[in-house]
């Protein structure tokens, strides 16, 4: 697949993505391509319906106002949610942080919470600022060497002292699927508040919230095909009341969440979340064949790796591999010039360091500094596949040869 010069050629996947400026992009769950619906979507609002939508005296701001909550209902229908149970925000990182401050300073008597050991950094180290400045401890739920919550370990540490219990419901780094729902259902049986951060989770699983039972749930557009710069809070009805606001100012989002926002970037991320909720099963499906073939290229070219994450229970586009015997800094310098690819979380301001999740799950650091987290989405296919299967593979027996 790689000609004689060493580059890709660049030809055009029908129907599906071109290369990402000559490179395949496996990199979805640090962000995705902005949907060309969400686009055509957000360009009025940057152009000619540029009114504030909380300029309540004229038409603009009316019609600008009716397209934030048309947004707002399509997000909210994603998850099954009602609309009133929806806050925007800047994205899950946002989210997490109200959620964490609100509810630690109403701790009352309950003077612990719980938060996965494989939470991203922006539940981690928010658990603990928010628990340092309040007085409440932060205790870290350990997984099994497929990053699924130790339910034993949890149903022990539950107790009426717990105020908050929060897991990721699908991981970024290696795209465990976590039982949400049965989760909930216990933290609930102790009177604790249950969140979860989704950012990963409607491209992988149907979200319910409903079903799950959940109090909070984080979003972001960028991880569903919508833009940067937005995401959503859900808040249930039942303990709405209970999330403060964040910041003040002109008591927007029910006072929750003052500031003007986008009618651009709520659109972009309605409409992303209209379309995944109309082809997101289908695309699941497709997405995880091409996951596997994936695998089974590198089995067949005789590659020594191994995958993280549960067999049964991983984000359909997730592949955390191992490659036995080779740096991985190493290899995806040797493959960046055809792939872009990561290490883990791209969420670090660049900083890497041993990741906390591979570490949780019992990885030793040989084979930490070995993994690769690849990931694929709605505009991979079969030939890219094959052709990154084919550069990595090269790039694999070229370093195990040096």
């Amino acid at each position: 697949m790689v000609n004689a010069t060493g580059s890709i050629p660049q030809c055009h996947f029908e129907g599906a993505f071109m290369l990402v400026r000559g490179k395949i992009y496996m990199d979805y769950q640090a962000t995705t391509p902005l949907a060309e619906p969400a686009f055509t979507a957000m360009e009025p609002f940057y152009k000619e319906l540029f009114g504030n939508p909380h300029s309540s005296d004229h038409s603009m701001g009316w019609e600008a106002h009716a397209a934030v909550e048309g947004a707002r209902a399509s997000v909210s229908s994603l998850i099954g949610a009602s609309a009133e149970e929806i806050f925007f925000t800047s994205g899950a990182t946002e989210s997490n942080n109200q959620v964490f401050n609100s509810i630690c300073q109403q701790s009352g008597s309950r003077s612990k919470i719980l938060v996965s050991s494989i939470e991203h950094k922006s539940v981690l180290d928010t658990a603990h600022a928010v628990a340092e400045l309040y007085g409440i401890e932060v205790i870290l739920l350990p997984v099994d060497r497929f990053g699924l919550i130790d339910v034993s370990v949890y149903e022990l540490l539950l107790d009426s002292s717990v105020l908050l219990v929060s897991v990721m419901a699908v991981n970024n780094e290696i795209g465990v699927i976590q039982d949400i729902s049965k989760l909930c259902r216990m933290a609930h049986g102790v009177g604790a508040i249950f969140h979860t951060d989704a950012s990963q989770a409607p491209v992988a699983v149907n979200v319910s919230v409903t079903e799950w039972g959940v109090d909070f749930l984080s979003l972001s557009s960028h991880k569903i095909y919508g833009p940067k710069g937005i995401g959503a809070l859900f808040a249930n009805s039942a303990v709405k009341d209970m999330l403060l606001p964040f910041h003040h100012g002109g008591g927007q989002e029910e006072g929750k969440r003052s500031g003007t926002l986008s009618p651009a970037l709520c659109v972009g991320f309605g409409s992303a979340s209209k379309l995944l909720g109309e082809i997101g099963g289908e695309e699941k499906v497709r997405v995880k064949s091409l996951r596997e073939l994936f695998i089974h290229l590198l089995v067949r070219r005789g590659v020594n790796f191994s995958v993280n994450g549960a067999v049964d229970s991983t984000h359909p586009g997730n592949i955390s591999i191992i490659f036995f015997g080779v740096d991985a800094s190493h290899l995806l310098a040797r493959i960046s010039s055809f792939i872009c690819a990561s290490l883990g979380s791209a969420c670090s301001s660049g900083y890497h360091s041993t990741s906390h999740v591979l570490n949780a799950i019992g990885l030793d650091r040989d084979a930490a500094e070995s993994t690769i987290r690849f990931s694929i989405g709605r505009f991979t296919d079969a030939l890219q596949i094959e052709t990154a299967a084919d550069v990595i593979c090269t790039a694999v027996s070229d370093i195990l040869s040096e």
